[in-house]
């Protein structure tokens, strides 16, 4: 295919170089607001790095079904529809959703055991993330459809959220979102399936996964059904502009694309998203604000540098982070 893209290098030269700001937000513990965040919380998705690729599952139940504590993330393994793909020793990266809320928690770290039916993980990363795939996947404006897809092609073509887990060659996990209009979101061409990159927080780590370690895991979701597609195999990047063509939206072409080579798909319905009961959505719980969150976070990183003391100092002022990711919402969804 033309355009592929096979290394770091050629990664930056076509979405540039990751900003040392953005791994400000990025705190190595679980704070209180993140805490607060789990207790609101119905669902979540976990990427896990596997013996022979990666794996990926979902969690839900009563909001509050994940527990933590500073250093660690308990998840009963009830409350998973995979429970077997956790194993002792490995990355795992999770993501979690509140209702009516843009915004993602990511929870990164390794499995540290699963005794007692609990998952537990000790935790490295704990950072918010932004809103614009539910945004633009109108994730939490939808309702239960009437029936069910007729089989995955369809499935496909309907999807609007997609939850993609990779891993760099340590095994480090990473659990990104994605969220397009349907007929945007994931396209099948053949026996390749492929879906755009968008703008997001800029971090790029599962770029740069794909170019170490290309096994990958997806969860394709359509908001407001129950059913799920699971997708396994190998990726790759591509600035084929054919490819990128055919997903325009709003008149503008992304910059990459990914595609799978004759994925594993399995369509099923997820016992997770039932008990979580997304839809119709609920409002946002009042003692959760993402732009504090965004804030709090920088403030609590450790980094010492001048670039880290400038920006805890913008944060600090009243209504700055709120004001600049209305604006990033505004302007650079696409």
């Amino acid at each position: 295919m033309a355009g592929l893209i096979e290394s770091v290098a050629a990664l930056e030269a076509v979405i540039g170089r990751t900003p040392p700001a953005v791994n400000l937000k990025v705190i190595d513990h679980i704070d209180a607001g993140a805490r607060r965040w789990l207790a609101a919380s119905p669902l979540m998705f976990a990427g896990c790095d596997a013996e022979g690729g990666m794996a990926i599952t979902l969690g839900g139940g009563t909001r509050g079904f994940a527990e933590a504590e500073e250093n660690r993330l308990a998840v009963p393994l009830d409350n998973l529809d995979d429970p077997h793909i956790v194993r002792p020793g490995a990355g795992i990266s999770s993501l979690f959703l509140v209702p009516g809320i843009g915004e993602t928690l990511r929870i990164n770290g390794r499995v540290a055991d699963c005794a007692g039916g609990v998952l537990s993980v000790a935790v490295e990363e704990c950072y918010a993330h932004c809103a614009k795939a539910l945004i633009r996947s109108e994730f939490w404006k939808a309702e239960p459809p009437a029936a069910r897809a007729a089989d995955a092609r369809a499935f496909v073509a309907a999807t609007r959220f997609v939850a993609l887990a990779t891993a760099d060659a340590a095994g480090n996990a990473d659990l990104s979102p994605k969220g397009d209009p349907a007929g945007a979101m994931v396209r099948m061409d053949r026996d390749r399936l492929c879906f755009a990159e968008r703008p997001g927080n800029r971090r790029a780590d599962g770029f740069r996964n794909i170019l170490t370690q290309p096994r990958i895991a997806a969860v394709l979701l359509v908001p407001g059904s129950s059913e799920v597609a699971l997708v396994q195999g190998t990726a790759s990047l591509t600035t084929d502009e054919a490819m990128l063509a055919g997903f325009a939206v709003q008149g503008k072409v992304p910059l990459l694309a990914t595609y799978i080579e004759a994925p594993r798909i399995e369509l099923r319905a997820s016992p997770a998203l039932e008990r979580a009961q997304l839809w119709p959505a609920a409002e946002a719980p009042a003692d959760i604000r993402p732009a504090k969150m965004f804030a709090d976070h920088v403030r609590l990183n450790k980094a010492k540098g001048l670039g880290a003391r400038v920006a805890a100092a913008f944060v600090s002022v009243p209504g700055f982070m709120q004001k600049g990711l209305d604006k990033d919402y505004k302007d650079n969804l696409y």
